[in-house]
């Protein structure tokens, strides 16, 4: 009875809310720990915390029943950390009525969600979170029904994670003769593949803009955060570029701030770093708040370009050190002419406490990987990182002007997608390191990093599960 009773403990601790776990017998000593570890499962008693995943309770009774207190614990507390609630399909009536429910519960809380819309046309342009509306009309209609979900409750927006940051044929500042990568196609009735139709910059501007506007009517107590990626990904002067022309209209901003790091690892204090230097970029071009001189008449824009770059121009890397960043700043101050930053941004902070990949490890014995390899790898370390922790606990208390708060925006335990080489995101020479003895037809569907074939996007992960909440950083007590 008393292992029973125990179990009890495990599930009202992760599904009951804050309130005492439930039982009529007092618990093992290891397992009231646990029990009081969940608890107090809100760390920022003003963001709401739902319903874990199944997959976490499930996990953390195995574990309970192994004896593996402390990463029983561990993993119960990030499951109870208030974390984002995605929506990413549906029609526009189940939208309204699914974002109701969860608005309305977190209201009878006293709590504030934070909402991730997250069904644009194209997104991730086909990759491992390929989906989203039909066209932009079946996206403003979506959208709309989002909004009205809210209606005039509080809560906190994250629209469209790598709408901004993937684009597609778009035309980059530093490159404006050229397209980025993502080019959608299809074949016409002719059989001749051509650009996808409403694949264009324009008019995924115009979706956002047009989502800004519907917030702004229908949920005015919503605060909308939009996509300016993570440090190591777009130049300072491209962030501000895109923020401008998505969310920048008739004189004022109409989007509350800007988010960081969604789904990815990069440190929280490279985050800092880069979304001050995002925020001051933007005030440099606003026209009314920045300097006449920083308005280019030509292309009827700001000269975001000249906002200087987090990539340091004798490396072509990210640097963040004291002594670039400190270049950085000044530029900006100069671009500024005296101009105050005031836009403010959002970091999911969710599974960055240990950084990202550390791929120079797999050059080491046993694993030889050449430097392609390596390289490879370096540019798919948002894909699943071996070796990441969840970092610091949400909260809309930072104690950094600009900085709103410390988010859970990407769910942790959550998969990133089956990393692995057919979908571009892995590298791997399994002449070098094969213990698993692979054939070589299911070799481009393995993650050699995990030694096993990952999950879905979305889908539960249980070994990342486990290592986020073992290396979490500040650690879970």
């Amino acid at each position: 009875m008393k292992k029973r009773t125990s179990i009890v403990v495990v599930a009202g601790a992760l599904f009951g809310g804050c309130a005492d776990p439930v039982g009529s017998e007092p618990p093992d000593s290891e397992l009231g720990q646990l029990g009081q570890s969940m608890r107090g499962c809100s760390h920022e008693s003003r963001l709401y915390t739902g319903e874990p995943r199944q997959e976490a309770l499930e996990q953390v009774k195995q574990l309970f029943w192994q004896g593996e207190w402390s990463l029983a614990h561990k993993l119960a507390r990030v499951a109870r950390t208030p974390q984002a609630i995605w929506f990413a399909s549906g029609t526009p009536e189940e939208v309204r009525r699914d974002v109701r429910r969860t608005t309305k519960k977190a209201s009878s809380r006293g709590q504030i969600p934070v909402l991730v819309a997250y069904n644009l046309p194209f997104r991730d342009c086909s990759q491992y979170s390929a989906g989203g509306a039909v066209d932009g009309e079946a996206y403003a209609a979506w959208i709309e029904g989002f909004a009205k979900g809210i209606g005039r409750r509080e809560a906190l927006v994250i629209l469209e994670p790598d709408g901004l940051g993937i684009i597609p044929y778009n035309h980059p500042l530093h490159d404006p003769d050229n397209f980025e990568w993502c080019q959608p196609t299809v074949v016409d009735a002719s059989g001749a593949t051509v650009p996808a139709p409403g694949a264009s910059p324009e008019e995924r501007y115009a979706q956002l803009r047009d989502a800004l506007w519907k917030f702004a009517r229908y949920a005015p107590n919503a605060k909308v955060y939009l996509d300016a990626s993570h440090s190591a990904w777009m130049s300072i002067g491209e962030a501000a570029h895109r923020l401008f022309k998505a969310g920048f209209h008739e004189g004022s901003y109409a989007m509350h701030g800007f988010f960081l790091n969604v789904s990815n690892y990069r440190p929280s204090h490279e985050a800092i770093s880069y979304g001050t230097w995002v925020s001051m970029c933007l005030a440099a071009g606003t026209p009314g708040v920045g300097p006449d001189w920083m308005w280019d008449e030509a292309a009827g824009q700001p000269h975001f370009d000249w906002c200087g770059s987090q990539y340091d121009p004798a490396t072509n890397q990210v640097n963040y050190s004291p002594e670039f960043a400190a270049e950085v700043t000044e530029g900006l101050l100069g671009v500024m002419d005296g101009a105050q930053a005031s836009l403010p941004f959002v970091i999911d902070t969710g599974r960055n406490g240990q950084g990202p990949l550390a791929a120079a490890r797999y050059a080491d014995p046993p694993y030889n990987q050449p430097e392609s390899v390596i390289q490879a790898l370096e540019a798919g370390n948002w894909c699943n990182a071996r070796g990441a922790g969840s970092g610091l606990l949400p909260s809309l208390e930072t104690g950094i002007p600009l900085v709103d708060g410390y988010l859970w925006i990407k769910r942790p335990g959550e998969s990133d997608g089956e990393c692995n080489s057919r979908g571009g995101a892995r590298a791997w020479d399994f002449d070098a390191y094969d213990p698993w003895e692979l054939p070589v037809d299911v070799e481009p569907e393995f993650d050699p990093l995990w030694g096993r074939v990952d999950p879905p996007a979305s889908k539960w992960f249980h070994e990342q599960a486990i290592e986020l909440a073992e290396r979490s950083n500040p650690p879970l007590e």
